[in-house]
């Protein structure tokens, strides 16, 4: 079995779980601002919403990147570079995988610091080339996790939004949660759209 249509699955579930530890506590803490410290990354635009109990949430985040929309699919579903452009991420291993290759369920393992135990938890993946990949929670430590990835094509760009609703179930620290919002997920967008801009060049 080839690698594509599991690293889109492991980017947008990283993605997923970095504002999972954000919505663990944040209401507790500082949920009045949230929203303000997370919109301040001018390239990236990401905002949260969280539910009045502060136990469940959404995010959206969308990055404008400068490749064609099947250079950034290829990306988004490819497991190869998971390992290394995800932080923590320390397995993933694809279950099964539909006859038409329209969806997968994959089995993944979080590392993301000795704060925090190691996750375990199986999704299920949709695929729609080249639009968009669908994840649901099918089991493991997080109670919900919803996410959606969209490609748009814009001329000479594409436009990839993401979204997430999700109930992580856990507590983390707070110095986690303002890791989670203000570096790490705008880190992970920069990554793939320098990735996918340089492979447009190629």
């Amino acid at each position: 079995m080839n690698g594509r249509n599991r690293w889109g699955s492991d980017y947008a579930v990283r993605a997923a779980l970095l504002f999972s530890l954000s919505l663990s506590v944040a209401a507790s803490s500082f949920g009045a601002t949230l929203a303000q410290e997370v919109e301040q990354h001018g390239d990236i635009d990401v905002g949260v919403v969280l539910d009045t109990d502060g136990e469940s949430g959404r995010a959206n985040a969308t990055v404008r990147i400068h490749a064609p929309r099947e250079v950034v699919w290829s990306l988004i579903t490819d497991c190869a570079d998971a390992l290394e452009l995800v932080p923590g991420l320390v397995s993933c291993d694809v279950l099964e995988t539909a006859p038409d290759n329209s969806w997968q369920r994959i089995r993944q393992v979080l590392d993301y610091s000795w704060y925090v135990r190691k996750l375990t938890y199986q999704i299920r993946a949709t695929y729609d080339k080249p639009v968009s990949v669908s994840i649901e929670r099918v089991s493991g430590d997080l109670r919900t996790l919803n996410v959606f990835w969209n490609l748009k094509s814009d001329g000479d760009y594409t436009v990839a939004h993401y979204r997430v609703d999700l109930a992580p179930g856990f507590w983390v620290p707070q110095w986690l949660v303002r890791v989670a919002l203000r570096r790490d997920l705008p880190k992970m967008l920069r990554a793939l759209r320098t990735r996918a801009e340089l492979l447009a060049r190629r």
